[in-house]
């Protein structure tokens, strides 16, 4: 079959073997996927017999042999771990949901990643109603779905982002205040959610409330974070910074993925695809990505 294989930083084609599904795995010809930027980081010096590929939609053409999960010709979004970025993925049961009619290959293929880390970042953040939020990096995937989540929670969150449009549409999402800088910001927040690392973390870290909590989920800036102890005594008395990681779970993918297809199969929550294209275009994606003249996910199509 076809695939992107890692190639001097980016992507190109190559012929690999099919997948041979285990017991416990869907054999799914892929339609859409979706380039999240740690994949793009990653690129730039990928393990050795790494493929990209962790957010995939597309058709069940060979079902589990231990009978679990979908049938054949069944629609499904996965999270495998990689190798998405190809003709074929084979693809645990547990890692998986079925699609309804109403929700297409490409708004499927944006869900997984960003939208299960806007998730658990939310259920790790507790109870937020009638609390403030400060999301910084707020342009991308997973600060739509967390902007919307949050607000449906009924958080008072404010989104950080140096686009004017997206903090537009952060407005319509249910943002209660849009700033372009954490400088812009007004404090107390009760909780600060941080992915992008550099000065700005310390910067949103000084807007905490007294025993606050900071949740750092990314480091989108890859410029390393410094703190100064002394400065925090006048600044959140007693604050805690915690890291966060999506993949720090002790359940399957497949239930919250099924959660994440449910709410915006029901208009709850909308996949913002900043570019869509055809997956022969997926080096140029990547620079446009790296480049940051993307907002939203990028997600590309086999068809």
């Amino acid at each position: 079959m076809k695939a992107l294989v890692p190639a001097r930083g980016t992507v190109e084609f190559a012929e690999v073997p099919q997948p041979e599904p285990r017991p416990d795995e869907v054999l799914v010809k892929v339609d859409a996927f979706s380039v999240n930027r740690g994949e793009t980081f990653l690129l730039e010096d990928p393990p050795p017999g790494w493929r990209p590929g962790k957010d995939v939609a597309g058709l069940v053409v060979q079902a589990a042999a231990d009978g679990t999960g979908p049938a054949v010709g069944q629609r499904v979004v996965a999270h495998p771990p990689g190798a998405g970025w190809a003709e074929y993925a084979a693809v645990r049961t547990d890692a998986l949901a079925v699609l309804p009619e109403q929700l297409d290959a490409a708004a499927a293929a944006a869900l997984p990643l960003a939208g299960l880390t806007a998730l658990r970042l939310l259920r790790a953040a507790g109870a937020v109603t009638g609390r403030r939020l400060l999301l910084t990096g707020a342009s991308g995937g997973v600060g739509h779905y967390l902007t919307e989540l949050a607000a449906a929670a009924g958080a008072q969150l404010t989104a950080v982002t140096a686009n004017a449009e997206r903090g537009e549409r952060l407005r319509e999402l249910g943002a209660a205040e849009v700033v372009h800088a954490v400088a812009g910001a007004r404090g107390p927040y009760d909780l600060v959610l941080e992915s992008t690392g550099g000065a700005e973390l310390p910067r949103a870290l000084a807007l905490l409330a007294p025993r606050g909590r900071l949740l750092w989920f990314g480091q989108a800036s890859r410029e390393p974070v410094r703190l100064d102890f002394f400065a925090l005594l006048n600044g959140p008395v007693s604050a805690a910074v915690e890291h966060f990681s999506y993949a720090d779970v002790d359940h399957p993918d497949g239930p919250d993925l099924h959660t994440l297809v449910r709410l915006t199969a029901e208009g709850r929550l909308h996949p913002e695809l900043g570019l869509v294209d055809d997956w022969h275009r997926t080096a140029d994606a990547i620079a446009a990505l790296r480049g940051r003249r993307v907002r939203g996910n990028t997600v590309l199509t086999l068809n």
